[in-house]
Parts: C-alpha cells; structure tokens; sequence
C-alpha cells in the first residue's frame, strides 16, 4: 500500500465527517505484522445514532452514517479487480480478520459507556480497487469475503468519486496534497464533477 492511497481513504472518511487515526507512521517489510501494525486506518462517527439496521455490505457515502465504528484494511492494487482466485490466493488480505487483530482495534476504538453503540459494532471494512462485474465471479467474491468475516467492501472509485465532486476549484486546500491535486486536475479541465445517473451500479456510482 502506498501513502497515496491511505491518503484517499482519509480524506474521503474525513470529508463525511469522521475522525480517522493512524496506528503506525512506518512501513513493515522483514517480519510479519503484530496486531497493530494489520491495521491501516481506524475510523469514528462521532455523528453516529443508533440505526434500525446494519450498512450495506457495498459502501457508498449514502451508508456511512450506519457506520460507527470501524477498522480499515486498504489493498490499492489498481491494476486490476479483486476475484475469487486473487482472495483465495492472497491469505494477506484477511490478517486483519484474525481475533487478535480485532481485539486490538476493540480497544483502540474503546467507547464510553454512556455512548451509544457497544463493543462488538467495530465493522471490518476493506477497501480494493473493486470487484469482478461478471457472475458468477462476483456472487462467488462476495460470498468468500463474507464468509471469511469482511463487513463491507468500499472501492476507490466510489471515494475518488465523492472526493472530486465535494472539491471546489476557487478554493486553495494547501493543507491536502491529494486535494489540492483533485483542485488543479479540475481547474484544468482534465477530469469533471461525477455525472448523476438514474441507475448507478454498484462499482461506479451513488446510490
């Protein structure tokens, strides 16, 4: 995972209003991971109110305020989509499932007790470049990831999305590199607002 990636997914939890942490400042190469260290971002509605049901297992911004708590594991592999055989092949991807792991973020995402919300509601969230559009390769992604214990499934396009349409061209975010870049393309010309669609899929649009 590179810093640019991270940096998306911050910005776009942080533009929806949420408080992101950052458990580690450097890199693991030549051990494996500890608890901590499988754990990419961890995210905070402090908006939050309890909801009659969970978010969806497919994530657009029309579902975070479901969302009150939950640990990050971002994959930015955009040379191509998530299918049965990379998730089969790669044990990688579902270290930050492992019962340690969860604890961990438990306890960093440790609430008060009169706050509403309990201890088991940290949602394990991954965020990929997206999965196969094509049955049965996408039924049989989706029922993998569940099964391995995933909460939801967030892509980059969806955040990129959001992120480039809340980016105002008249305003300098020199505090954001990822920002002010979205800002510069845009005063260019060189990419534009999301276009609304009356059917969005579930890989390219809001719902």
């Amino acid at each position: 995972m590179s810093a640019i990636d991270e940096e998306i997914v911050r910005e776009y939890f942080e533009q929806n209003g949420f408080l992101v942490r950052q458990v580690r400042k450097y890199v693991v190469q030549s051990r494996r991971k500890t608890s901590d260290e499988e754990i990419d971002l961890l995210v905070y509605n402090p908006r939050y109110v309890p909801r009659d049901r969970k978010p969806d297992f497919f994530l657009f911004t029309s579902e975070l305020p479901y969302i009150h708590r939950a640990m990050l594991a971002i994959k930015g592999w955009h040379s191509g989509r998530f299918n049965p055989a990379t998730l089969r092949g790669s044990p990688e991807i579902f270290r930050f499932l492992e019962e340690n792991v969860k604890r961990e973020a438990s306890r960093l995402l440790s609430v008060d007790r009169d706050e509403p919300g309990s201890g088991d509601d940290v949602l394990k969230i991954l965020v990929a470049p997206g999965l196969p559009t094509q049955e049965p390769y996408r039924s049989q992604s989706v029922q993998l990831l569940k099964e391995r214990g995933v909460d939801g499934i967030i892509s980059f396009r969806t955040m990129l999305q959001d992120l480039i349409s809340r980016v105002e061209v008249n305003r300098n975010y020199r505090k954001s590199d990822t920002l002010q870049i979205i800002r510069i393309l845009k005063n260019y010309d060189l990419i534009k607002d999301p276009q609304m669609k009356l059917f969005p899929d579930e890989e390219g649009g809001r719902k």
